[in-house]
């Protein structure tokens, strides 16, 4: 159960950070955020930012081996890396129409696919 709560929390993470990195665009592209100054997007992503941490954190302590859970902490990495890639490509198509995926994106998620064969790899 915890490999589940584990990824189950990399996934709400990364949504949260997805919104705080990127959301911000979408906003400005909405008019909403256009005439906001810097320092007010930063301040408004870091309250994304926040949730996004009070999620990687838990899944980072109850997931890695050193706490009982069951990935090394070279396992944790690549599945955020992957969950991050998977959110983000989700966010991207749905939020930001003129973003199109490309071979080139399909063999980049291939090389990830055999990120996670390899570092998983006994």
């Amino acid at each position: 159960m915890k490999g589940l709560y584990t990824i189950l929390l990399l996934i709400v993470s990364n949504i949260f950070m997805t919104f705080a990195w990127y959301g911000h665009l979408k906003l400005q592209e909405m008019k909403i955020t256009t005439h906001w100054p810097l320092i007010g997007v930063i301040l408004f992503s870091w309250s994304i930012a926040f949730f996004e941490y009070s999620c990687q954190i838990p899944a980072n302590r109850i997931g890695f081996a050193g706490n009982g859970g069951p990935f090394s902490l070279m396992q944790l990495k690549v599945i955020q890396e992957v969950v991050t890639l998977i959110i983000f490509t989700v966010f991207t198509t749905l939020f930001f129409k003129g973003e199109a995926l490309h071979w080139n994106h399909l063999a980049a998620f291939l090389c990830l696919i055999l990120a996670v064969y390899f570092v998983f790899m006994k």
